[in-house]
Order: C-alpha cells, then structure tokens, then sequence
C-alpha cells in the first residue's frame, strides 16, 4: 500500500476551497497547510506515518528526567504500531492494552499501577487527538516509576504527548506536500510527454514519405532513451536505407520478444535471468491494416525503471498509423505511376506491328520500369525447337537457346506459373543460367502468353538481394498481359498479310507481292531476272481429267518451282496456270539453267505428266528504267513464243533455247 494511501488526501475541490479561505484570512501563503488534517476514514491507513512519527519524535531532545521512561504507541483500536516495546521490555502489556482501550473509551488518559521485580511502575495510556475534529487516531504509552508520576510525571508526559502530536503532524504536512509536489512533477511530466507526443505526431503526419516516417520514429525513441539500443525490423516487401532498419527474419525462436509482439501486436518483455543486467522490450508497428513491423529495445534493467511502456505503445501506434498512410499514399503514387507507365508502353507497343521491334520496345521498358540490372525475354522458337533468348542484354545470353524444361525460363514457361526469388543463392532451387552468368540474387518472371498459350518467359534480375517487392512482382504479369496482346496483334497481322500476299491454292506468293518486291529490289539491287512459267495445254488436261486433277497438277508444278529456286527468290502464281519466278541479283545465263531445271523436273516428276513452256527477261542498272510492267511484257512475249514453237521450252527475251525433249501434247 502506497504512502498516499496510508494517511489519505482531500478531495481536490475541498483542498482548493480551504486554500481560498485561508488566503482571505491569512496573509501566511503556508496557513492552508496547517489546517489539513487526517480524518477517520484515513486512520486505517496511518499506521506508518504513525511510526514514522513516533521514531521522529523519539530522535528529538528528550528531558533528562524522562530518559529512563519507556515508551510506546498504539493506532486508534488499540493495536500496537511500534512493536519494539513489545519486543525489547516484554512486561506490562496486558497492562498498557488495557490502559489504551479505556482511553479509547473515555477520551482522557488513563494511568494503571503495576508491580514488579520489587518496583511500583505506573503506567499512562494518553490519547493523540485530531486537530481540527478531536478525534483520537493513536495512543502514547509510558511506563514511569510511581514516585515519579506523583511527582508531577503525568503533566510531563502529557506535555511530550502534544510533541509527539507536532512531530506526527509535521511528518503528516512535508508527506502532503512531497505527494503534491510528486503530483506536480507527474502532471508536469505528463504534459512534456503529451506536449512530446503531439509533435512527435505532428512531425510524422506531416512526412508522407515512408522513410521520413521511419526515420522520424526511431530518432524520437532514441532521443528520449539514449542509452537504448534500437532497431526497426520491417516486413520483406519494403526497404530503407536507414541502417536501423532492417528485414525482419523468415525464423524467430518461439519465445522471441519480436516474434510475441508481431504475432500478438502487443508490447512484450524479456526480462532474463535473474543475473542477467538488460531488458528486451518488443513494440509492434502497426496500423488499422496489420503489423508492418516491430521495434526492438534492448535496455540496462536500471534504465528500464524509467522506461514508459504505455508511452512508447502510443509513439509506436502512432507511428503504425503514419507508416500505413504514408504507405497508401506511397501505393496511390505507384498505382498512377503503373497506370502511366502501363499507357506508355501499351502506346510504344502499338507504334508497330513487327514482332522484333515489339520484343525490343517491351524489353528497354521493361528495365527502365523496374529499375533491373538484367531483362531476358524467351520466346518459343518452332524452327529452333526451344525457347529463344530474343532479347537480352547480357550479350553472352542473347539468341541462345533453351529447352522447354530445362532452368528458371523453362520452369516458368512448361508451368505456366509466375516466379519470385529474393535470395537466389539460398533459395535452393533449379540453376537459371541468367542468375548465374550475372552473378544475380533477386529474380521475377512471369509466362508470356499469347492468345491463352504460353509462348515464352519475361525474366527481370537484379544483383541485390530481396530488391523486388510483390508489387513489382504483380506489376510485371500485368505487363506481360500487354506484352503478350501486343505480340499476339503482331502475330495475327503477319497471318493476315501472309494469307494476303498468298495464292491459297498453291501456296506461292500472290501477283500483286511480286509487282511490289520487283519494285523494291530494283531499287536496290543491280540486275535481276524473271521467268514466266505457263503449264502447255491446261485446259486439255482438265477437260481429259477434270478440275480436280488440274489442280493437283498445278499444286504439283507450284511445289516443284519453288523446290528449284533458292531460299530468297520468290516464286508467285501469275494468274491461271502460268506462274512467275524472280531471281535477285541473276542474269539472264543463270535463269536459264533454273528454267532448264525447272522444266525438267515438271516433265519427269508430274503424274499424269505434263510440261511446261517458260519466258525469261532480265534488267540491269545500265538499262534505262525498266518498269516491272515492261519486265513483265518481255518476259510474257518470250513465253509467247515458247508456245508458238513447239511448246516445252525455254525463250530468252527473242532468243530461243530448245529442248530435245517432245512435248506429249504436240
């Protein structure tokens, strides 16, 4: 029980209005003071002001006279307050209790004669009264010889009584004013800190920067615990350059004082073994949204007397409170700033249609946006029979080859699934060889889908550990969506104009294509033939065979024509059964022996047999211009001929090359 409670206080009210008349009646500012006083309902709890009293008393100057008479004090039933009496004289107890209960009784001292060891003793039990109301709170026993209590020792002791009332009520006054000065000091306190609270807010509300939050919190603690070792353990998905603040482990022991106040988001306490001299204290950093963090506090148990944990759970929750919104303001910026960045590269990727350019557009994006050191783009290569590195930036990588179920990209790419590492090194999982060529920790990566197949793998790395957050992990598969619609509108377009530039019954370039290649060779190149290829008697053909067997005789002719040409000549259907062939950059010499070739196959390998008649024309830069039209002409009116001379040959522009071939259908 506290001191306070021992010998009670007035109502403040009370304290003021006494206050108010002793100042109208007194012109001593200390008059209120000596008119306090302790009334019945504190007597239970006065006990030690009591015995504090009575050893004060006791110090003081006693007269000589009295100094061989033993003394004693018992609170207002009876009971004894300093038991030494007791303890040390052992004798008339029953006597003096006795005396002390008639005093209560009567209100007046009340003297006993007692005998022994050969000694008249008399002893008086004298009551201590209130001042103001009269009330006995305690009792003064004496044992004196009888001679000289005759002798005028009852008015001595009754005079020391009234000392001993002085004594009770000076202890009783500098008690009263200690606890209002200790009530003067603790408002005085509360209010600092309320005053320390309010700008400790006001100075993290004003900051919207995350950091600055952070920042802000640890230097307030640190600055009114100076002795304390802090730090700031975050949650994985942010970052701080400040060097108390750090990633809060994947693995605490059970009984960890940071794991108990994460988990619970309540203050916890470690305080040791006994012989141990530091407290751990735990503060949970949270907000309406969860705990973020949690502040760790290593104190000298000394210290930690000083410690407020009510104080410092308000500058946490505040703290909790000013991170979560600086943090949804922070996640505001992000979403306008992914929408922008999302409109801008969804424009960049619509500038063209060319699947290279959109690889190389989503890639330089890509690196920028997420601020990676490396950006590796896999793209399912048929012809290759993998998954081609199209676009990469460690030089080593770029076009390299991958399998489908082989590292990070294939798992990625055969999973379908999306990937986030934060510590590749630890992590313990299958090689990538992108991780290990640059030497990275951090990796996200995402499937590519087109269409809804997955066609590839968007991987994004960065040397620093737990450098991506699950922000930029979300933000790269919803980029990916954009990438993947912007490759499949490349993809459709080249179906489109590669089903627009194509003859759909045999498989060879339309006519208009080759006016337009022809067109743009022959600004370029320096020479360049063409060959007219017309099937002799086609229409005997399909009226001896049908229609049906006509065109597979065309679609042989076309396979045949194409097989007997290189990779970048183009063979196109010229209209009906005649077809067309331009060499780049061949004369008129080396078209004949493609003709030759050509016509020889078509006689030998069709079923049911035919032949074929061929024109050749050719241009070259030291002609005038030669408009494709012309070219086409030429080449048609040497076919002409072809067919005038017997069929199954080949004309060169006027001049005639024949075969020893016959033509079946002569």
């Amino acid at each position: 029980m506290s001191e306070q409670e021992a010998y009670g206080r007035k109502d403040s009210r009370m304290l003021l209005q006494d206050t108010k008349q002793s100042s109208g009646d007194y012109e001593d500012p200390a008059a209120w003071l000596r008119e306090t006083d302790i009334v019945s309902h504190d007597f239970p709890y006065a006990a030690n002001l009591i015995a504090m009293s009575f050893s004060d008393w006791q110090g003081q100057a006693v007269p000589s006279f009295a100094k061989s008479w033993s003394w004693c004090v018992l609170d207002f039933e009876g009971e004894w307050v300093d038991p030494s009496y007791e303890i040390r004289q052992g004798r008339w107890k029953s006597e003096l209790e006795e005396a002390a209960r008639i005093c209560l009784l009567t209100g007046g001292i009340h003297a006993v004669e007692a005998h022994e060891d050969g000694q008249d003793q008399t002893l008086i039990a004298i009551p201590i009264f209130t001042r103001s109301q009269g009330e006995i709170f305690a009792v003064l026993g004496c044992a004196m010889p009888s001679e000289q209590y005759a002798g005028g020792g009852r008015y001595a002791a009754e005079a020391m009584s009234m000392h001993f009332q002085t004594c009770f009520y000076n202890r009783f006054q500098h008690v009263f004013v200690s606890d209002l000065a200790g009530v003067h000091l603790l408002a005085e306190r509360e209010s600092s800190r309320r005053s320390l609270l309010f700008q400790i807010v006001q100075r993290m509300h004003d900051n919207i920067d995350v950091n600055a939050v952070l920042t802000e919190v640890i230097d307030s603690i640190a600055a009114m615990y100076p002795g304390a070792r802090l730090d700031l353990f975050m949650s994985q998905d942010h970052h701080s350059p400040h060097p108390q603040v750090k990633p809060l482990p994947l693995r605490w022991a059970s009984n960890d004082v940071c794991a108990r106040a994460f988990k619970d988001g309540r203050v916890a306490l470690h305080t040791g073994r006994e012989d141990s001299c530091t407290v751990e204290v735990g503060l949970p950093l949270g907000g309406k949204q969860g705990v973020y963090g949690v502040f760790h506090m290593v104190l000298d148990k000394p210290s930690f007397r000083e410690v407020d944990l009510s104080f410092l759970s308000m500058v946490a929750d505040t703290a909790g409170t000013a991170f979560e919104n600086a943090k949804l303001y922070e996640r505001s910026n992000q979403l306008i700033r992914e929408l922008r960045m999302s409109n801008e590269l969804t424009q960049r990727l619509n500038q063209s249609l060319r699947l290279g350019d959109i690889f190389q557009f989503a890639f330089e994006e890509l690196l920028e946006m997420f601020g990676a050191d490396y950006c590796c783009i896999l793209h399912m290569s048929e012809e290759r029979g993998g998954l081609e590195a199209i676009a990469c930036n460690h030089i080593p990588l770029l076009n390299e080859l991958v399998e489908p179920n082989r590292g990070l990209g294939g798992k990625v790419y055969t999973s379908g699934e999306p990937l986030l590492i934060s510590e590749y090194r630890s992590a313990g999982i299958e090689t990538s060889n992108l991780m290990e060529a640059t030497g990275s920790q951090s990796l996200i990566a995402t499937p590519l889908s087109v269409g809804g197949e997955v066609r590839g793998a968007i991987m994004l790395a960065h040397k620093d550990a737990h450098y991506f957050s699950y922000d930029s992990f979300r933000l790269l598969q919803a980029m990916a969506g954009h990438i993947g619609l912007a490759v499949g509108n490349a993809r459709l377009h080249a179906e489109v104009r590669r089903l627009a530039n194509r003859d759909s019954l045999t498989g060879l370039y339309a006519r208009h294509y080759l006016d337009e290649e022809i067109k743009e060779r022959q600004s370029t190149d320096f020479c360049g033939t063409l060959i007219v290829v017309d099937i002799d008697q086609f229409k005997m053909v399909n009226d001896t065979y049908g229609h049906q067997k006509g065109d597979k005789i065309l679609k042989q002719v076309s396979e045949i024509v194409k097989s007997s040409i290189r990779q970048g000549d183009i063979a196109a259907r010229w209209g009906g059964e005649e077809l067309a062939v331009y060499l780049p950059q061949l004369g008129v010499q080396q078209a004949v022996f493609v003709a030759e070739r050509i016509r020889k196959r078509v006689m030998g390998e069709t079923e049911p047999r035919v032949t074929v008649s061929c024109g050749i024309a050719e241009w070259s830069w030291t002609d005038e211009r030669v408009s494709v039209e012309s070219l086409f002409y030429r080449a048609d009116m040497a076919l002409y001929e072809a067919k005038n001379n017997g069929r199954n040959r080949v004309i060169i522009d006027n001049k005639k090359v024949e075969s020893t071939a016959k033509n079946p259908w002569a």
